[in-house]
């Protein structure tokens, strides 16, 4: 499964919750910080858990095509930052629980 994020849209944190959270279906009481991003990506192969109305199939990825990479950097280095450090601890959780579902990041 694939989503696409245009990064060159998103100039600051509450943009980047807002984002995520209408592509991926976060529930009504995200917490719109990235401990509940976090919780949230790591139930996309859990459609029992409520944590997204975005579902991977257990043991498939979901490729986040990022538009706009160049003006993240430019723009919101430090929040570009963590995305790609919260992307690998959700991809760290699916390797300790021995699932093969990743998360990953393609430029576009």
């Amino acid at each position: 499964m694939e989503i696409t994020i245009d990064f060159a849209t998103i100039k600051n944190w509450d943009e980047f919750h807002r984002v995520f959270s209408s592509v991926m279906g976060f529930p009504e009481f995200y917490g719109k910080n990235m401990d509940a991003w976090i919780d949230c990506m790591s139930y996309i192969n859990d459609p029992d858990a409520g944590m997204s109305k975005l579902v991977v199939k257990t043991g498939e990825n979901l490729e986040i095509n990022v538009a706009g990479m160049e003006d993240a950097f430019r723009q919101c280095p430090e929040l570009f930052q963590a995305f790609l450090e919260c992307t690998a601890f959700v991809n760290q959780r699916f390797i300790d629980s021995k699932d093969s579902t990743r998360v990953k990041i393609i430029a576009i």
